[in-house]
């Protein structure tokens, strides 16, 4: 797929691509009201426009993300609705059949950076500042029956996202998994990682995952 991209804005990789697949899967019902959340280029609002939605909403907190992301769907001659902003702190006014994230999840740094190109990496020593935020605001993102579809490494905790997902009220589960070679941000802290215990001795990859969480339509929690 091919993307415009300016500088500063993450390029999608290897986990991108997981959870485009993951997406192409999942056996999404068409029609529903989908939201990308951590949108960078698009390339997730793209191929979830082939589930035929009914409407398309991408937000991220980088204004060139939001440049990319309206010029990749209009030039594909899609209507996405593109907001500048952070998610979790807006108030939609309505819920979401599919939410689908990508977030930052790069563990081993400890600062969170207020702005710039690093914010699409950075999120603190467990990098799990973003995906914190997700587990707890999913379940009122998603309408019931809803679901979201998100990926992370397993260094931030695989078994903390589905567990904080499972006590808001929603069936977590892994539906994909990922052997990646690290990129340049991890090569960079390979060092510290090992330090933190979190890799082996001259490991150079990381295994990704992708995390799917369904809201419950009322009466299937019921009877769950």
């Amino acid at each position: 797929m091919k993307l415009l991209r300016p500088f500063g804005v993450y390029r999608p990789q290897g986990d991108t691509w997981l959870l485009a697949d993951a997406l192409q899967q999942a056996g999404i019902a068409p029609g529903g009201d989908v939201l990308e959340i951590c949108c960078g280029t698009g390339a997730l609002s793209i191929v979830a426009a082939r589930t035929q939605p009914r409407s398309l909403t991408a937000v991220d907190v980088c204004r060139r993300a939001v440049l990319a992301t309206r010029l990749n769907t209009a030039i594909r001659g899609l209507y996405v609705r593109v907001e500048h902003g952070d998610a979790f702190h807006r108030r939609w006014g309505r819920q979401f059949d599919l939410v689908l994230a990508n977030p930052p999840y790069a563990p081993g740094v400890p600062s969170l950076p207020a702005r710039g190109q690093s914010r699409a990496w950075n999120v603190g020593a467990d990098g799990r500042a973003v995906l914190d935020r997700l587990c707890a605001g999913a379940f009122d993102l998603l309408a019931p029956g809803g679901s979201l579809l998100t990926v992370q490494s397993e260094l931030c905790g695989v078994d903390t996202t589905l567990n904080r997902l499972r006590e808001s009220g929603l069936k977590a589960s892994v539906v994909a998994r990922a052997e990646e070679p690290f990129g340049p941000v991890m090569r960079g802290r390979a060092d510290r990682l090992r330090d933190l215990g979190l890799i082996a001795a001259g490991q150079q990859y990381e295994e990704l995952v992708v995390i799917r969480a369904d809201r419950l339509l009322d009466n299937d929690l019921a009877n769950h």
